[in-house]
């Protein structure tokens, strides 16, 4: 008997626990004592599909004592059910609601569920964030380098965010406005005198479009003098025409030197055909003394003629004087 009275015991408090687990009765008379009218089926219901009842009671109560009126049970329970956040959704609204920010339920959960933090945007849009953009090089017309650091004032644009750039959009733009407000002074001089003409440059580019951020100000933090680039290119330049220079003249002189060596193997052949020409003479004249087309007297005039050729190219020579004259002078020593 006693152990029977023990397991109808342990039975009903087994049921007891279910039934107050499935039907959260505590939580129903928070509900109700805090003004929010749901059912116990609702949140019977509630633990059948899995929805945590106490979140969406919590969620609920806020909405209620905020003054949220858009905030409905069914669409918390279906933005739960997508893998939403609903608390942070819901402080977004309140957020929203108190910095008198127009921000729909739809908007919100639409803006959570596209993977952004809607409460951060919130408070981004009451508090203004401030980005440093990295260092941006740039270079003057007069070919000097100049290194600028922007911080960028931007705020949250709640109807952008979903589908808007984000910040390494906004950074990038900013980067360009800087390089092209450089590019475009014509001295450093000038944008060192004037750095805020590079923020109203850039400003006046409207590059907040198509992002979901709002930019409030750009202010140039520092600029430094970079590198003389212009003279580093006028060098590079004529480094580049000197090596052209050269090889333009390395190839006339290869051209000249095979020039020459082509001549010099045409002298040679021309010499050889002469040497071969030279030997046929003595058997052309042995032929022509057969023959008897030469006499001896025609031959011995030849001889002298060729000797008379001789001496006067040895006369006409320069330093076959020099060596008649040095003969000549060593003789007379002798005698």
């Amino acid at each position: 008997m006693e152990i029977f009275q023990i397991t109808l015991l342990v039975i009903i408090c087994f049921a007891v626990i279910v039934f107050f687990y499935y039907v959260p009765f505590m939580l129903w008379i928070n509900a109700q004592v805090s003004g929010v009218r749901i059912s116990l089926v609702q949140l019977f219901l509630m633990r059948i599909r899995k929805v945590p009842p106490t979140k969406i009671v919590n969620c609920l109560i806020e909405a209620h004592k905020a003054g949220l009126q858009d905030v409905k049970r069914d669409g918390l329970e279906a933005h739960y059910l997508a893998g939403g956040h609903i608390e942070r959704v819901v402080h977004a609204l309140v957020s929203a609601n108190k910095a008198n920010i127009q921000l729909p339920f739809q908007m919100a959960t639409a803006i959570d569920l596209a993977g952004r933090d809607v409460f951060e945007a919130v408070q981004m849009s009451v508090n203004p964030k401030v980005i440093d953009t990295p260092p941006v090089t740039a270079v003057a017309k007069d070919g000097i380098q100049l290194i600028a650091k922007a911080r960028v004032t931007v705020r949250a644009n709640i109807r952008q965010l979903v589908g808007g750039a984000g910040e390494d959009t906004v950074l990038a733009r900013v980067g360009e406005g800087i390089v092209s407000s450089i590019g475009s002074a014509e001295s450093h001089k000038q944008v060192l005198e004037n750095p805020d003409s590079i923020s109203k440059l850039v400003l006046s580019k409207g590059l907040d479009d198509g992002t979901a951020f709002e930019i409030l100000s750009i202010d140039i933090a520092d600029i430094d003098v970079g590198k003389n680039i212009g003279a580093q290119l006028q060098m590079d330049q004529a480094t580049a025409d000197k090596n052209i220079a050269q090889a333009k003249a390395e190839e006339r002189r290869a051209m000249a030197i095979a020039s020459e060596q082509e001549m010099k193997a045409k002298a040679q052949e021309a010499r050889a055909k002469v040497i071969e020409a030279e030997a046929l003479v003595p058997q052309a004249m042995a032929e022509a003394f057969r023959n008897g087309n030469l006499g001896i007297m025609d031959y011995y005039r030849m001889q002298n003629i060729q000797a008379d050729t001789s001496m006067r190219e040895a006369i006409a020579r320069p330093e076959t004087k020099t060596q008649a004259v040095s003969t000549s002078t060593a003789s007379n020593k002798k005698k």
